[in-house]
């Protein structure tokens, strides 16, 4: 039998993009709200041995962590599908980042303006790693809120780094997130994106 190399069919080619930032700031939720399909967790649930290492400031009803990665796919075309990890959040996890880092066409760091210092691991490790990313200020009911500007002033943060305002519950929100990073990425690497 000779395969006919023009009926094989083609593979989508897989887009990588990481959603980062700090404990608590909703990245397993930004995973599952714009996933199209059940998104992988690995959340445990948080402990007494926690006390002392993990800071539930702010989030003090939180009662799970996610402890290697969050995983979800979003299928764009017949040509790409975008695989969306999320990073923990905790520092005793970040040995994670390198791995689910490693291909990844950029980074969306969720800010949560209750714990904006939180973001300076992820900023820091992507501007490090030389990955765009985007800031994605994610707007938790009861919040302080800032304008953008005074965001970007707080993270220091190059003028050309986008940062827009989400709602991680919700899908239309989330996507917009991804698609500002998409195209941010595309403009660095000088590629045309479609709108």
């Amino acid at each position: 039998m000779v395969f006919d190399r023009s009926e094989r069919p083609r593979l989508p080619r897989a887009i990588k993009i990481l959603i980062a930032g700090g404990f608590g700031a909703g990245k397993t939720t930004m995973v599952a709200s714009v996933s199209e399909t059940r998104p992988l967790r690995t959340e445990e649930i948080l402990t007494d041995r926690g006390i002392g290492v993990d800071d539930l400031t702010s989030v003090e009803a939180k009662r799970t962590t996610t402890v290697a990665m969050d995983f979800g796919r979003i299928t764009l075309t017949n040509d790409y599908v975008l695989y969306l990890f999320g990073t923990p959040g905790q520092e005793r996890f970040w040995f994670v980042w390198d791995e689910l880092a490693e291909g990844a066409l950029g980074a969306v760091i969720l800010a949560d303006t209750r714990r904006l210092a939180d973001c300076f691991p992820s900023v820091d490790y992507f501007e490090r790693r030389g990955t765009p990313f985007v800031v994605a200020v994610n707007c938790f009911e009861g919040a302080p809120t800032f304008e953008l500007d005074e965001v970007r002033l707080a993270l220091q943060l190059d003028p050309s780094i986008p940062i827009v305002l989400c709602d991680a519950r919700k899908r239309d929100s989330s996507r917009e997130v991804l698609i500002a990073l998409v195209k941010h990425s595309a403009r660095l690497r000088a590629e045309p994106v479609g709108t």
